[in-house]
């Protein structure tokens, strides 16, 4: 094989890989800082007295704190003005301590009682008016939300903390892209690396554990996912149950990622072990100008739809769909991506979210001809002053994709 698909064996692989985060700097006290004062401006402005926060990423978004959600109740309120306030089981509260990166009071309870009592006598000291709404983390388990509700005050309504959530995390930081940026480099290394020991009778999970073991050569602690598919189950955008075996001619598709100082990467690549079909070349040429169309659509001030629907006008126009119709593309051209692998906003038909300075987006409309193959191109792009650019180059041929 030529073209970076295959000729080495897995250690040579290894060895050619280096440690690719040693230079980069983590989110600081001060972006936490400016983050939550770009929240409570919102929260101001638009009548919201406070935004809980559970355990998970908007926690750590918004205060640094890393904590896992549990069946028991650990977050901070943010209240419109003032200082930030954590919620942890008492014998938590020394573990929240060390993690802590934004000064605020921990407040705890005990396992008798009601973490939801003690979440609305904290609203209660804040003096809210009637009326006021209050934003609950929009990942936020439904036991705790039915808790709280079972507590409050019905002149507070509730509302979805995504309205606060995604307006501060959907537009990125120099900072941020920058992560983002490294974390794209590291898997677009991996993915060259994985392509490199492809050899028949290699299975996918060999190819799994290999791009593992490559994401911590490079720096990361792992694959944060990773799909592997040969031949027909390339047809299955999210994979199927049981391995597959590589044979000569397979297409090969891999969609991998890993996480730095918490942000992500994502990155997909569909190519031939061998010599590809006739039409496997024209619909992975048509999946190549599709990805195209999205990326010269997406300009400041365009909606996400349009730009879904600029995919899907270029595949129509080679044959292909319409709309969600197969062979064709059955999902969304594109979601954001941050701390979170999907988070806001979605390039998914009729979405009206103008695209704006600092928004991160995939670009994947997908290829699935059923039963037979499937070709997902990913590469991910950011808005700049200037429109769209890719934060890694698309892939070149079937038989080079690198």
């Amino acid at each position: 094989m030529s073209n970076g698909i295959g000729g080495k064996t897995q250690q040579q692989a290894l060895a050619e890989l280096s440690n690719m985060t040693s230079d980069l700097t983590p989110i600081q006290l001060h972006e936490y800082q400016a983050r939550i004062e770009k929240a409570q401006l919102y929260m101001r402005n638009n009548n919201i007295g406070a935004l809980y926060l559970n355990a998970g990423t908007n926690l750590t978004y918004f205060t640094g704190m890393q904590w896992y959600p549990s069946e028991r109740l650990v977050g901070a309120i943010l209240p419109a003005e003032g200082d930030v306030v954590y919620l942890a089981p008492a014998f938590e509260i020394d573990s929240l301590k060390e993690r802590q990166v934004v000064d605020g009071e921990i407040k705890g309870w005990h396992e008798h009682e009601s973490p939801y009592a003690l979440f609305v006598d904290e609203l209660n000291s804040l003096s809210l008016s009637g009326s006021t709404k209050i934003a609950i983390d929009e990942s936020t388990p439904f036991f705790i939300v039915d808790g709280i509700n079972t507590l409050l005050d019905s002149t507070w309504p509730v509302i979805n903390g995504a309205e606060v959530s995604a307006h501060c995390r959907m537009h990125k930081s120099d900072n941020e892209l920058a992560l983002i940026q490294r974390a794209m480099d590291m898997t677009l290394e991996v993915h060259k690396a994985a392509a490199s020991i492809l050899c028949e009778g290699i299975t996918t999970k060999e190819v799994e554990d290999f791009i593992n073991l490559a994401h911590q050569k490079v720096g990361a602690s792992g694959s944060y996912f990773c799909i592997v598919l040969f031949g027909r189950a390339t047809s299955f955008p999210h994979g199927v149950k049981d391995p597959q075996v590589l044979k000569q001619n397979d297409l090969v598709l891999i969609d991998t990622g890993c996480k730095v100082h918490g942000y992500l990467s994502d990155i997909t690549r569909t190519y031939c072990y061998g010599t590809p079909t006739e039409k496997q070349v024209e619909m992975w040429e048509s999946e190549k100008r599709a990805q195209q169309a999205a990326f010269d659509a997406a300009q400041l001030g365009v909606s996400c739809g349009d730009v879904d629907n600029a995919a899907r006008l270029s595949l129509q126009h080679d044959g292909l769909g319409p709309d969600y119709n197969l062979p064709g593309l059955p999902h969304r051209t594109g979601h954001g991506i941050g701390m979170d692998i999907h988070e806001w906003p979605y390039l998914v038909k009729d979405n009206p979210q103008p695209l704006a300075k600092g928004m991160c987006f995939s670009n994947e409309p997908m290829i699935v001809v059923p039963g037979e193959f499937g070709i997902r191109l990913e590469d991910h792009f950011y808005m700049t002053d200037s429109g769209p650019k890719w934060f890694t180059q698309p892939s070149h041929k079937i038989d080079a994709p690198f």
